[in-house]
């Protein structure tokens, strides 16, 4: 039977190599067929073949052949034989260490490494965009540092701290809407007065943008938001039934109108048009007009 994969006498001479590069090509191959014999001796050479001390081009390109080889504690102990001064090299090792604990699912390393990073300028981790997989293309997916070590905070529990770098962001439009929503699910133990005004804030910017599924979004967590905390969501349900009329969300004015006793022609109405999935709201529904940037209603 002969096992996928690159064939044995190739792997044996990469796993001879003192090629780095030829050592991750084999960790990769080995990874993506499943080849765990291979991966363990891999890991093995990886480990030991560069020992300290070593360049610190060395260190980055040997941890990151570990993070292929599906090692990412190995990777870690690699890259503790160095310590780098101030600058650039800093932030690729910090950066390095990020991905060798996001790959292990160390979050409380993960987000201690991107604390670092920031070096008490939270706000900064919002231009810094992480590398999180290669896309089939061949493009590289990425996402904001801000955001990462928010989901690093949240997973650990933290939700407070996830919600305070999650606020430290200063992007407009409809990212700072999406972080606000965000946060606002975070602090549950928030008084009301406090969630409902990052509530309007989110508003705000996702109107600026013309968000207006985003604000209808918003909308439906403020009516939820304040039904759990006893109050009465009254004004934000008929700001949001303003909205769905406008943009013609028929589902979104259905839910609304459902429940109101005074509209049952309406809400009938509205339910034949959802039934016709080429009506405006339907799922087959040409697309919508752009609005003017106004104010929400």
């Amino acid at each position: 039977m002969v096992l996928p994969g690159m064939p044995d006498e190739a792997f044996a001479a990469a796993l001879r190599s003192e090629d780095l590069a030829a050592l991750e090509q084999a960790c990769q191959d080995s990874a993506r067929f499943d080849r765990s014999d291979r991966l363990r001796r891999l890991r093995e050479r990886l480990v030991v073949m560069r020992p300290a001390p070593q360049p610190f081009a060395v260190i980055l390109v040997n941890a990151n052949a570990l993070i292929s080889c599906l090692a990412p504690e190995s990777a870690l102990t690699v890259l503790d034989r160095y310590g780098p001064g101030p600058g650039r090299e800093r932030q690729q090792w910090l950066v390095q260490q990020w991905r060798a604990a996001n790959a292990g699912l160390d979050h409380r390393r993960a987000a201690e490494a991107l604390r670092r990073l920031a070096a008490g300028r939270i706000a900064q981790l919002e231009t810094l965009p992480l590398p999180l997989r290669l896309r089939e293309d061949g493009s590289l997916d990425t996402r904001s540092a801000l955001d990462v070590l928010a989901g690093h905070l949240e997973v650990l529990g933290r939700s407070r701290e996830a919600a305070e770098v999650l606020l430290a962001g200063r992007l407009p439009g409809a990212v700072a809407a999406e972080r606000l929503e965000r946060a606002v699910t975070l602090l549950e133990a928030v008084p009301l007065a406090e969630r409902n005004a990052l509530l309007e804030l989110a508003l705000n910017q996702a109107a600026a943008d013309g968000a207006w599924g985003l604000a209808a979004q918003l909308l439906d967590l403020q009516q939820f938001v304040q039904r759990a905390s006893g109050a009465d969501p009254s004004a934000a349900a008929d700001r949001r039934l303003r909205l769905a009329r406008r943009i013609d969300d028929a589902y979104g004015e259905w839910l609304l109108e459902r429940a109101d006793p005074q509209a049952k022609e309406r809400a009938a109405a509205l339910e034949r048009e959802l039934r016709s999935p080429r009506a405006a709201g339907g799922h087959a529904a040409g697309p919508t007009p752009p609005l003017p940037l106004s104010p929400l209603p």
